[in-house]
């Protein structure tokens, strides 16, 4: 896509940003040398359509061009009719939508600084305030009694003589990077003792995973430490999933604030687990199913219905519980559950800048419900 640099809109914006009571949301990255900023540009020209419909004003800005004190602001936006990208001057967002891609982009110290910026800001409202950690999310659902249940038994990965006692009570667990992000540097462990090399490690890659054979836990260990990479990691407690034709499948719900500022679901989507991966991540060979399909397959159609009604309630009541963990106002996050065999539901994993669904009916509804809660806010204001 090209990009076209439009400098003489700035007289006739400044003159109609005086007068004007549209809504703006900008929806915030980071810079990037070769194509001016990062993230998915697919998205961000959805949300900016979307936001039309809404009668908002949106576009694209980066941490740089953010300049908190000045009115008028160097954004892009998306131009269908040249499918380019163009720069152009916008007035000052009241509402920022924080879409930086990677953790590490939004760990940069001036991005940090710009953020809380944003956070302090009298006026503006800002979208997800940042990516969690596996590891806070876990403690803040232990915190509750009403999402405890719903926690497999999770600790830091530390020590082998922590790995351990961990072993001693589960046969089965999975090590999942603390700032991990699709499925990527997941390990599983599984204990065999009647076989003379007990410890079967399986290692996430691309498309399928390594398998390593271990006669010791310490020998274990080392292939852990060397898989790492140094990386902060957690040890789960395995959970025998419910399957459809012998692969494992997980639920892949959508939660997000609604127009009355309200947590609602805006849709559950099912992944079912590649020949070869240990993730039902679509990237790394899984594949996308009908959530009630699956569960009708395994569980019957009454006790499907039930189980999807369940794993509603789960995901709304850990939302709110994340939430309040957090300490910040937040407008969405994507969240992975599973269904055990005997009809249990799990929390896995949540997102706080959820990826695009396929599914076209929740896609819709996820770029909907961006506005909705947006007006929600504005009204909250007396905007």
């Amino acid at each position: 896509m090209a990009l076209v640099i439009h400098e003489d809109t700035a007289a006739p914006l400044e003159a109609a940003s005086i007068q004007r009571r549209q809504p703006v949301l900008a929806i915030l990255t980071i810079e990037d040398d070769l194509q001016l900023f990062r993230g998915n540009r697919g998205n961000f020209s959805d949300i900016i359509a979307m936001g039309t419909e809404f009668g908002f004003l949106v576009y694209v800005i980066t941490a740089k061009q953010l300049k908190l004190r000045r009115k008028l602001l160097d954004g892009f936006t998306y131009n269908p009719d040249t499918d380019s990208w163009e720069q152009q001057k916008f007035p000052s967002p009241d509402l920022i939508y924080n879409r930086i891609p990677l953790r590490e982009d939004e760990l940069q110290p001036e991005v940090r600084r710009k953020l809380a910026a944003c956070h302090r800001h009298p006026r503006i409202q800002i979208f997800n305030p940042s990516f969690f950690n596996k590891w806070s999310l876990f403690k803040w659902l232990r915190q509750s009694r009403t999402t405890s249940p719903y926690i497999p038994a999770t600790r830091r990965l530390l020590t082998v003589s922590g790995l351990g006692k961990m072993m001693l009570k589960h046969k089965y667990l999975y090590l999942k990077p603390v700032s991990g992000k699709a499925g990527k540097g997941i390990m599983t462990i599984q204990l065999q003792p009647e076989k003379a090399l007990p410890y079967l490690l399986k290692i996430q890659g691309d498309r399928g995973s390594t398998t390593y054979n271990c006669g010791s836990i310490g020998k274990l260990w080392s292939r852990i430490v060397k898989e790492s990479s140094g990386e902060r990691y957690i040890a789960q407690q395995g959970i025998q999933l419910a399957a459809f034709n012998e692969r494992s499948f997980d639920l892949r719900t959508l939660v997000q604030k609604n127009r009355r500022g309200q947590w609602d679901i805006s849709g559950i989507g099912a992944r079912v687990a590649g020949s070869y991966s240990i993730t039902t991540h679509v990237p790394r060979g899984g594949s996308i199913e009908d959530p009630e399909k699956l569960l009708v397959s395994v569980f019957g159609q009454d006790e499907a219905r039930k189980l999807l009604v369940k794993a509603r309630n789960a995901a709304l009541i850990i939302a709110r519980q994340i939430e309040r963990g957090s300490g910040r106002r937040l407008a969405e996050m994507s969240m992975d559950l599973g269904v055990d065999i005997l009809g249990n539901v799990w929390f896995f994993e949540a997102n706080s800048k959820p990826m695009k669904f396929d599914e076209p009916d929740i896609r819709r509804r996820s770029l909907e419900r961006i506005f909705h809660y947006s007006q929600y806010l504005l009204k909250q204001k007396g905007l």
